[in-house]
């Protein structure tokens, strides 16, 4: 296979000062990859599944997916692990998209797994943003799914960069990063042994940066949150932590009314906003362009510790 030039290489990259024609030329190759990805799915899979929690990723995928196969014809279930804390915006867009897309969505709770004894707390605060993994392992096995496509990207966090495609789990929903399997020319392994899983991330190529410019082509709608809005904050270890019921203000602490808007929309017992005043999705494509750190790094409490460190919850099933 020939190299690209670096003249050839510079046209497939975005760049704000660049012609919308050629940066336009950069999304539609990611989407022809992604769709790619989703028909692939489809066809080398008997159980798959989407999953779909009502964040940006999932909904970029989510259009990708409608335009691989149309409204009323995605082959494959929608599946949502809710914790109970999720915020009620993206849970009701959830439904609402889903509806739209005549989708077929499962949702599963970490309230369930409580209830069943396989989820226990530490105590009554600690975040159940972790434990979706059991109850994720509990609907695989419910339903069987041999395949489960995730909005994850490389470019989120170090673990995920690690990442194939086509990323093998073995029959304990485990992740082994040095078992993954090599995935040349598109041409990705789909065999399996009896009880294990694929999870496919048909965005993985994609950045931040990528997912904003597609979002404000497309004219995706998103949950009110990812926009600037007023929200009661308290600056806590670097974060602005929002204050909700589930997430207090501590003593000693100010709680102050400021601008924000979430990059990632997650369990709110441990993701926060960032200070912005970006009311449309080009508004965040210029932020994007100046922001130093990811999405996680700046907006995620869980991932600030090395108990909850990425590559150990994926490795324990996690998405």
């Amino acid at each position: 296979m020939n190299a690209r030039t670096e003249p050839e290489l510079l046209q497939t990259m975005p760049h704000p000062n660049r012609p919308d024609h050629l940066s336009n030329a950069h999304l539609d190759a990611l989407e022809e990859e992604t769709i790619f990805i989703l028909r692939e799915v489809a066809a080398a899979f008997e159980r798959p599944t989407l999953l779909f929690s009502g964040g940006k990723d999932s909904l970029v995928m989510l259009k990708c997916a409608e335009k691989a196969f149309g409204v009323g014809r995605i082959p494959y279930p929608l599946l949502m692990i809710d914790t109970g804390h999720n915020f009620h915006e993206v849970t009701d867009f959830r439904d609402s998209r889903a509806k739209e897309l005549e989708a077929n969505l499962i949702v599963r709770s970490v309230e369930d797994s409580m209830k069943r004894g396989t989820v226990r707390l530490a105590h009554p605060g600690e975040s159940r943003n972790v434990h979706q993994s059991v109850t994720l392992l509990e609907a695989i096995d419910e339903f069987r799914f041999d395949a489960l496509i995730g909005g994850a990207r490389r470019d989120e966090e170090k673990a995920r960069a690690k990442e194939r495609i086509f990323s093998h789990r073995d029959s304990f929903g485990q992740w082994q990063p040095k078992a993954q399997r090599p995935e040349l020319w598109t041409l990705f392994n789909t065999r399996l042994q009896p009880g294990e899983h694929f999870r496919v991330f048909p965005i993985s190529n994609w950045t931040e940066l990528d997912v904003w410019q597609y979002i404000d082509r497309e004219k995706i709608a998103l949950p009110s949150l990812y926009y600037t809005h007023k929200r009661d904050v308290v600056e806590r270890k670097g974060l602005l932590v929002p204050v909700t019921a589930l997430t207090p203000a501590k003593d000693g602490e100010t709680v102050e009314s400021r601008d924000v808007r979430f990059r990632t929309v997650g369990d709110i017992t441990c993701t926060c906003p960032v200070e912005s005043t970006a009311s449309t999705a080009a508004d965040i494509v210029i932020e994007t362009l100046a922001a130093d750190v990811s999405e996680r790094g700046a907006t995620r409490m869980d991932d600030k510790t090395s108990e909850a460190s990425m590559e150990k919850r994926k490795k324990d099933g996690y998405f």
